[in-house]
């Protein structure tokens, strides 16, 4: 169970890092400029997005989805709350500066990423036969096939 948590709060403590360092580039290189703030923003989306396919990728593969799924959206909320609450902190402004405005589209940006992540990782390792219920299928079937057929006397 240990193991367990570990591994969603490694997951967290990933997905807030990959946060603080784009607020960290967009901080110190670019402080006045817009569009590169929100290039930076946008790779940074991109980043969450893929940690999180590569997270559902590995992870779906050993277990069933109903395992996983729930342990990467614990890591997903408390990463969500990091980001939104703690990041702006780090770079010394107020995570409510911006208004109700940026504040919730900082919000629906990051589970529109993270959910596509998840997406893109998992439905590529079930394109690829790779998942747990695929496997698993798979195994039975080879179990039904490899048993002699029972020959039945009248």
């Amino acid at each position: 169970m240990g193991q367990r948590w570990r591994a969603v709060g490694v997951l967290t403590a990933a997905l807030f890092a990959v946060n603080v360092v784009a607020r960290l580039v967009i901080r110190f290189a670019f402080p006045d400029d817009d569009t590169a703030a929100s290039r930076v923003s946008l790779v940074m989306f991109l980043a969450i997005g893929l940690v999180l396919a590569g997270v559902s990728f590995r992870w779906g593969a050993d277990r069933p989805v109903g395992h996983w799924a729930g342990d990467l959206a614990v890591a997903v909320v408390a990463a969500l709350a990091l980001t939104v609450f703690v990041g702006p902190l780090l770079v010394g402004e107020n995570p409510f500066g911006g208004g109700a405005g940026l504040f919730f589209a900082q919000i629906w940006l990051y589970l529109a990423a993270t959910a596509a992540g998840v997406l893109v990782g998992y439905l590529t390792l079930t394109a690829l036969g790779r998942d747990f219920r695929s496997r698993q299928l798979k195994r039975y079937a080879e179990l039904k096939t490899s048993r002699p057929r029972r020959i039945v006397r009248r």
